[in-house]
């Protein structure tokens, strides 16, 4: 679904990964599930690319619903995946600590895992290789985007701004649905190792000139400015 100019979702509120299209060239932003394959394809065929056309594969972070498909783009179609070293372990299948479920609703829970195994959530290809960076960075392939370390969902959890198509991708470390309970609205996704830590990394954001504001689950938000973003992280640590 094509968000804006440039910008372009694949999956859903539940679960999506997106592409970003340049003049230099196509960069997908994380992997979705496995089951995210064909709908990237009709995706690709509506700007009229293929798989070889996407230069990079960028994962926010190194969680299974975020991998995906990363193995097989890259395996088919030789395109390699980028992930902060403190993720790497864990997008290619290495442990994560167990952080609990805390709060659910069983409508929400049920959608989500029945969403997720019906789109190949329950078996996932970890990556064999990844090209791993440090942040802050900005990134050679398309778009340019600069990397902003936000530690605390996971160790390696990054966003990336792409000033090219006016779009921060913030992964896990904001979501606008949590996939557990069903609330809508700005706040750390759940499953997030240090949850003190992940609140106190958001504040790196506020400086952003954002527009889009592209999280991992939920719907993502245009016209996002850097005082309504700093308000909703004071809002959050609150929250916290």
């Amino acid at each position: 679904m094509k968000l804006a100019e440039g910008l372009h979702r694949i999956g859903n509120d539940l679960v999506a990964c997106h592409l970003v299209v340049t003049p230099d060239g196509l960069t997908l932003v994380d992997a979705g599930l496995a089951g995210h394959w064909k709908p990237l394809l009709r995706e690709l065929g509506s700007i009229g690319a293929d798989p070889e056309d996407i230069s990079a594969i960028l994962l926010t972070h190194g969680d299974s619903d975020h991998v995906g498909f990363a193995e097989r783009l890259r395996r088919e179609h030789g395109v390699p995946a980028y992930i902060h070293a403190a993720d790497a372990g864990r997008a290619t299948g290495g442990p994560k600590p167990e952080t609990g479920w805390g709060k659910a609703s069983p409508f929400a829970v049920v959608q989500f895992l029945g969403y997720a195994a019906t789109h190949g959530g329950l078996k996932t290809e970890w990556l064999t290789e990844v090209t791993s960076f440090e942040a802050p960075i900005t990134l050679d392939v398309p778009g340019r985007p600069q990397v902003i370390g936000l530690p605390g969902h996971s160790p390696g959890s990054v966003a990336f701004h792409f000033a090219s198509v006016g779009a921060l991708f913030v992964g896990d470390a904001l979501t606008t649905r949590d996939v557990l309970t069903g609330r809508r609205g700005l706040a750390p996704a759940p499953f997030t190792d240090e949850p003190a830590q992940a609140v106190t990394s958001l504040h790196a954001l506020a400086e952003l000139p954002t527009g889009w504001l592209v999280p991992g689950h939920g719907p993502a938000l245009p016209d996002i400015t850097p005082v309504s973003l700093e308000d909703e992280i004071t809002r959050t640590a609150h929250n916290h």
